[in-house]
């Protein structure tokens, strides 16, 4: 995904959301960190009313948390509601896994495999920011080849990628090597034509994610 540096001249409350909920995704805002109107009005142009307009609307979506004395931050997430949003990813990323198997067509496939010698080569090199990046385009190049449209609208609500608003040390080495095995056996069913095996894969994947999140929870509180 671009980065989006700045948003346009005379920006809606849309546009500031999006140019908010970027570095929120990016990691640039964090958990927990104040969102001052008057700081995004002099970064982004907007008025006072359509950064208000963009909290209001990061609001309903969870990323942001408005408190009447403390004004606007970014929401920390429970490691509850990251269960129900593993959950429905399980769900819906292993359907998309098996449609993509019926409906990618040959460019679509090929770049997955591309962008899974990229992700090797992240491993290789510890390199974890841009695995990280690349992992997001590969599941949303996964989706994308699934030609569902409404599965790619609701994980587009739930993927910001929420490992970061809970823990900074997701991406260690040993989940890399976990990932990228679990990458192989999707395009593995997926070579094979196999979207009953794709769509298994995938769920394993993703509850794998999981397990690694709730580990870290449970080390993180001792």
């Amino acid at each position: 995904m671009t980065e989006i540096t700045s948003p346009p001249r005379s920006p809606s409350g849309i546009d500031i959301a999006e140019w908010t909920r970027d570095r929120i995704r990016k990691g640039r805002l964090v958990p927990g960190q104040r969102l001052v109107e008057v700081d995004i009005t002099r970064q982004t142009g907007a008025s006072r009313s359509k950064v208000r307009e963009a909290l209001q609307r990061l609001e309903g979506e969870g990323l942001v948390q408005i408190d009447p004395f403390r004004g606007a931050s970014v929401r920390t997430a429970s490691i509850e509601e990251v269960r129900q949003i593993y959950r429905a990813r399980i769900a819906l990323e292993g359907i998309a896994a098996g449609d993509f198997v019926r409906n990618a067509d040959a460019g679509q496939r090929a770049r997955l495999r591309e962008l899974q010698e990229k992700l090797e080569s992240c491993v290789a090199g510890n390199a974890p920011e841009r695995f990280g990046r690349l992992n997001t385009e590969w599941h949303g190049l996964l989706v994308e080849g699934s030609g569902n449209a409404v599965i790619a609208d609701v994980l587009r609500r739930l993927n910001v990628p929420i490992h970061r608003l809970l823990f900074e040390s997701f991406y260690n080495a040993d989940r890399l090597r976990v990932a990228i095995a679990d990458h192989a056996l999707i395009i593995a069913a997926i070579d094979a034509n196999d979207p009953d095996a794709a769509e298994a894969a995938m769920r394993k994947h993703i509850a794998d994610g999981f397990h690694t999140l709730s580990a870290i929870d449970h080390e993180v509180r001792g």
